[in-house]
């Protein structure tokens, strides 16, 4: 099996196998070039990102700089923002949905390393996707760790470092990220 194959299943797999890193190598000459445009070039950000993710909504901004691993990993919804300092890192399936913001210096991580010294020290790794619902809002310097499902409607708090999953209609903050509101229609 691939390592890409290994790595699409959550399996252990090395990240320096020569495919893995000719795809990273692609992200990254794509986000370089991205991350070089001015806001007066907004056509060709958009054909960059739209070369760069699996899937982007009709509408986004994201902030210069942006960083990912593949790019390829990641699809975003309609009406999608992130502000600056965006980390994706996509090893796994990153799934945002429609009209979610992120703040400054949000990020979104999916890939795990071993907690055994002795497997760590062979360099390989697995990954956990993570999904974001609709209408979302992660507040600036969040942290989204692998496997982290958030519902629609959930507002993550600045410098919240989330763990685990939550479902819809939350405000959640804290390290690790506990709810500390329900959402209501009249809020």
């Amino acid at each position: 099996m691939s390592e890409l194959n290994k790595m699409r299943l959550g399996e252990f797999y090395d990240p320096n196998d020569d495919s893995l890193c000719k795809m990273r190598a692609h992200a990254r000459a794509l986000f370089e070039k991205y991350n070089q445009t001015s806001h007066e070039q907004s056509q060709l950000r958009v054909e960059l990102i739209t070369e760069l993710f699996a899937k982007v909504g009709q509408k986004f901004v994201i902030e210069p700089t942006f960083h990912c691993d593949y790019g390829k990993n990641i699809s975003i919804g309609e009406n999608f923002f992130a502000n600056f300092g965006c980390v994706i890192l996509d090893c796994a399936q990153v799934s945002i949905g429609d009209n979610c913001f992120i703040g400054p210096q949000v990020g979104i991580y999916t890939a795990c390393h071993p907690l055994s010294p002795i497997k760590r020290n062979r360099m390989i790794e697995y990954a956990k996707a993570v999904s974001i619902g609709d209408n979302c809002w992660i507040g600036g310097h969040a942290t989204i760790n692998p496997g982290v499902v958030l519902g629609d409607n959930v507002v993550v708090g600045s410098g919240a470092v989330v763990t685990k999953s939550f479902g819809d209609n939350v405000v959640i903050a804290g390290n690790p990220a506990k709810v500390i509101r329900t959402i209501t229609e009249d809020m």
